[in-house]
């Protein structure tokens, strides 16, 4: 990476252009979608310092929430650093005790569960899209007893949700 391709906040310290590192992988899943492949930043030796970027968006709360499944890597990082992680799983995914929250997707639904507890939490994602997801998971955290303070994303599809209070590192207007 390029001096030119990094930029400085107004603390002074130094941040990267991280769309390097994502990959666009045309017509994937489906054809017209543009999906952003994470891939290519995870095996950089980048990774360590997008990870702080990140995690400095937020106030560090009792506890990450790390989404099934890519949110789980970035939550298990910034736990490392303080604050436990608490896994939002799949239905079924989970031994009990545990919450649910059915939701619905542009074709059907789907079921997200987490283990009741309390204490403040920051929702972490690798992609904020239309917001479906992460607004279940908000929901499920308020319904299984925890405060949530705010949400954190590798990247926000700001062109495919109304503005939301949501934190990212990289964003695509």
């Amino acid at each position: 990476m390029c001096i030119r391709d990094r930029f400085h906040t107004r603390s002074g310290q130094r941040k990267m252009n991280w769309k390097p590192w994502i990959q666009e992988v045309p017509d994937f899943p489906k054809s017209g979608v543009s999906f952003k492949d994470i891939s290519p930043l995870l095996r950089s030796g980048h990774f360590p310092a997008a990870v702080r970027e990140m995690r400095d968006l937020v106030e560090a709360p009792d506890y990450w929430v790390g989404i099934d499944s890519r949110g789980f890597i970035f939550a298990s990082a910034f736990a490392i650093e303080g604050g436990g992680l608490i896994l939002c799983r799949k239905k079924g995914k989970l031994p009990p005790p545990v919450v649910r929250e059915e939701y619905a997707l542009e074709y059907g639904s789907d079921t997200l569960e987490i283990q009741p507890g309390s204490g403040k939490v920051v929702i972490v994602d690798d992609v904020y899209a239309t917001g479906g997801t992460m607004n279940a998971v908000e929901r499920l955290c308020i319904k299984a007893g925890y405060h949530v303070i705010d949400r954190v994303v590798l990247i926000d599809l700001k062109f495919l949700h109304a503005p939301i209070d949501v934190k990212s590192l990289i964003q695509y207007e």
